[in-house]
This record gives structure tokens, C-alpha cells and sequence, in this order.
């Protein structure tokens, strides 16, 4: 290195930020915390993703992120208070960001989780990935499907590693469950059965002064402006169940909420998690007023090109039920859920891992049978991920299949028709109607349009 450089090098270092990225440092070097921001410090944000994240001694949350102040300095709070507590460390830094795209611009933060309302999933993640940053994506992948592709692409081009919140791919039972089933232990599959529960009607509610801590005019993003009101965004005091999950502007209600979850187990077990449903149909009960308009019980029917047909409904319990001509296996949480405000289903099954003749779970994958990747914890696969540059259990490219099959279920929902998906080219066969619900408008200066 000539002189100059090396005097311009040294420079530069001595003026950087006193957060080092981890990348510089070799893998025993006692500084080699992975340094995180959160975009997001809602209820997921504080009861999942934060402290599954900082109880891992080698990264550290640096910032945090939300359009909402009283959040803002409620998140900031949680976490200087959480390494206090759990930690024994004072920790009295973590900065905070009104706009994460000012967060993505810090050279010390590697990797960013992002907690977000379903509308503000795809932008951000292709957002930090273009920075340079590794991503926690909660889970459903985006908004729309051809939001989905766009990320994914990103992702792919850019090498950054991004995981997927579709955290029961790091829990045993639907593992094992999946093993099962691909290793021919009930038999050629022939349907699986997902029960998801529906969401209830509301009122009308009153158009409210915007609170002066939040940016609400962000807060929509790239959808269309419509007044404010307390129920339509998230609780101003509290952390319980944000009214925004119950509104299509914002996402596409329990067909991808819990649907993204159990869609891609069911996705894993069948062995199509790189591909859809070739056709699909659907119909649903649908709220006649009040501000809250997701479905509410419905039915889905997709056939995939194996030959497998998935049946969706809220009918079934809640869980994954594979079927084949010997016998069937059922994976479900039990009665475990990852906030206390979750909603369950019509039918809560008590053992996470069942079938139809005890035996079948008794079996041993042997050595040269299909053995899926085991991880033990979602957060810390994803931790492991970015050390290694190995793809993480629940990859980008898996996430947005898994949520564009929710998707095509909730078009189906809205079309009274058969309709029939290429999943290569992600495109419905000669049909311009459903090929139109495959994106949205976006509002500027908002959206995954705006970004690329």
C-alpha cells in the first residue's frame, strides 16, 4: 500500500463510527458481535424477535427503528432494559431512527430485523439488502406477489443472507413431521388438509386526530392514503393485537398470517417449496361494512403439479395434516402460541406431532434416506447464517413461495372461478383479471417500484 493510502485509510478509520461491523474482524476476535438495528418495535418486535435475538452472547442490538416516537423510545427502553436485566450489562446507547433508511445508511450495523406491518416488508428488506445488510424478515414475505419476486431477486443478487420469521421450520415436531413424509412413511401423498382460523367483522370506527408521535403519513407507505383512526394502525397504549392485521390495505388477513406458517410446512413436507399450486379455487365470507374487512371463514382448494391437493380451512384444526394411501401424520403447535393475543382456530389440538398408527412417528430416518437441516432456534439459525454465508433454514426464495400461495388463495377468494398458475413464470393462463391482483399501485415516494 503506497503511503498516501495508507495515511487516507488510517484517517477514514480514526472518523468512523465507534460501532465496528462485524466483518472485520476474524471469527475469535473478542469483538466480533454481530451489531443489529430493529426496524419495528411493535408486539412482535418485544415479545419474539428482539429477545430471541439478544439472548445470543456475540451480537448486540445497536438501534432501533419506528415511525412511531413513543415506540421509538419504548423500544430503545426495552432493550437497554432487557441486557440489564438478562444480561447484567449497562447498555445506554442504542440509538434510535425515525426513518430506518438512516439506519441502513451506518457502516457499524451488519444486519437489521425487520418487524414491521405487512405492507412494509418487501421495501425495507430489498432497502437494507442494497446496503448491504443482513435480514430477519418477518413473515409474510410481502405484500403482494410481485413485491415477493422482487425481493427474492434482490436477495439472490445481492448474496446477503435473509431469513424468513416462518420460525416452525425450527421446531422439532414439524421437522420430524416433514422427514416422515418425504421419506415415504405414509404412503404417496395425495392431500393435506391446513387449518387456519378466520378473522371476525368489526365496527365503523370514527375518523381521529393523528397522534403527533406518529408519523402516520410513513406509516401507510406505499398504499392509499385513507384517514386515521386508532384501530385501523396499532394501539397507542399497549402492545396487544394491531387492528392494521384485519385491514386488506395492509395485508391479506389470516390466509397469510397463519398461512404463511403452516403453508410452508406444508410446503417442506411435500417437497414444493420452490414451486405453487398449478390450479386453485376458493370462496370466502368477506365483511359487508365496518373498517375491518379481511375474510373470515373460507375455503381453498389447490392442486399442485404432483398431483398432491392442498385444502384450506378453518374448519380443520389448527395445523398440517398430511395424508397418503397408508396412513397420515398431523403437526400442529399445540396449544402453544408466540404472543398471548394470537388468535386460535375452531379446533386446538393438544399433541403437536400425531398419526395414524403410533408407529409411523417411531420410525428412523436412515442414513441414506432424505434428512432435512436441523435448526434449533429460528433467530440463531439465522445468526449462524450470517457467520457462515450458508443459506438459513427458511432462505427468501422459500419464503416468497410460500407466501405467494397464500396470496393466489386470496385471490381465488375474490374470483368465483377455477384459475390455473404457472408457478415458473408466475402467471395465471389467460386470465387479465387475476393477473391484475398480482400487484398493487404504489404511493409515491413510496414502494419496491420506487426503490429499484
Amino acid at each position: 500500500m503506497k503511503r498516501r493510502d495508507f495515511i487516507k485509510t488510517t484517517i477514514a478509520a480514526a472518523a468512523a463510527p465507534s460501532i465496528v461491523p462485524a466483518s472485520v474482524f476474524g471469527k475469535k476476535a473478542p469483538s466480533n458481535n454481530i451489531n443489529i438495528g430493529q426496524i419495528g418495535c411493535g408486539r412482535i418486535a418485544r415479545s419474539h424477535d428482539l429477545p430471541e435475538t439478544m439472548k445470543y452472547d456475540d451480537t448486540r442490538i445497536v438501534a432501533v427503528s419506528d415511525v412511531d416516537a413513543k415506540r421509538l423510545k419504548e423500544g430503545k427502553a426495552f432493550v437497554e432494559s432487557w441486557y440489564a436485566k438478562n444480561k447484567g450489562k449497562k447498555v445506554t446507547d442504542v440509538k434510535m431512527y425515525g426513518d430506518y433508511r438512516e439506519m441502513l445508511a451506518d457502516p457499524g450495523i451488519d444486519a437489521v430485523i425487520i418487524s414491521t406491518p405487512d405492507h412494509w416488508h418487501a421495501q425495507p428488506a430489498i432497502e437494507a439488502a442494497l446496503a448491504g445488510k443482513d435480514i430477519y424478515l418477518q413473515k409474510p414475505a410481502s405484500l403482494t406477489i410481485a413485491e415477493g419476486r422482487q425481493m427474492s431477486d434482490v436477495i439472490h443478487r445481492t448474496g446477503r443472507i435473509l431469513q424468513i420469521g416462518s420460525q416452525q421450520r425450527s421446531w422439532a415436531q414439524f421437522r420430524i413431521a416433514c422427514e416422515l413424509v418425504r421419506n415415504g412413511r405414509i404412503g404417496k401423498v395425495h392431500t393435506v388438509k391446513i387449518g387456519l382460523p378466520g378473522d371476525p367483522a368489526g365496527d365503523e370506527e370514527p375518523e381521529m386526530p393523528i397522534p403527533p408521535n406518529l408519523n402516520y403519513e410513513m406509516w401507510l407507505g406505499s398504499t392509499p392514503y385513507v384517514y386515521y383512526t386508532e384501530k385501523r394502525v396499532h394501539p397507542q397504549d399497549g402492545y396487544s393485537r394491531p387492528g392494521w392485521l384485519r385491514c386488506e390495505q395492509f395485508g391479506a388477513g389470516m390466509i397469510t398470517g397463519w398461512g404463511a406458517h403452516h403453508i410452508d410446512a406444508a410446503n417442506w413436507g411435500m417437497g414444493t417449496e420452490y414451486t405453487g399450486p398449478i390450479e386453485i379455487e376458493a370462496h370466502a365470507e368477506f365483511p359487508k361494512s365496518g373498517l375491518w374487512d379481511v375474510h373470515g371463514d373460507f375455503y381453498v382448494e389447490a392442486k399442485f403439479a404432483n398431483g398432491v391437493v392442498m385444502k384450506i380451512s378453518g374448519d380443520f384444526p389448527n395445523g398440517v395434516r398430511f395424508e397418503g394411501d397408508e396412513g397420515w401424520i398431523f403437526v400442529t403447535r399445540g396449544k402453544f402460541t408466540v404472543t398471548k393475543s394470537d388468535p386460535t382456530g375452531k379446533s386446538v389440538a393438544s399433541k403437536a406431532l400425531s398419526a395414524s398408527d403410533p408407529k409411523i412417528l417411531q420410525s428412523k430416518i436412515g442414513p441414506d434416506e432424505i434428512h432435512l437441516p436441523v435448526s434449533k432456534e429460528h433467530h440463531g439459525n439465522w445468526l449462524e447464517s450470517i457467520k457462515t454465508r450458508r443459506p438459513p433454514i427458511a432462505p427468501a426464495e422459500v419464503g416468497h413461495r410460500a407466501c405467494s400461495t397464500c396470496l393466489l388463495s386470496h385471490i381465488a377468494m375474490k374470483l368465483p372461478r377455477k384459475l390455473y398458475w404457472d408457478p415458473l413464470k408466475e402467471r395465471f393462463h389467460n386470465d387479465d383479471q387475476a393477473n391484475s391482483m398480482l400487484s398493487r399501485a404504489q404511493r409515491w415516494p413510496y414502494g419496491t417500484n420506487y426503490v429499484l
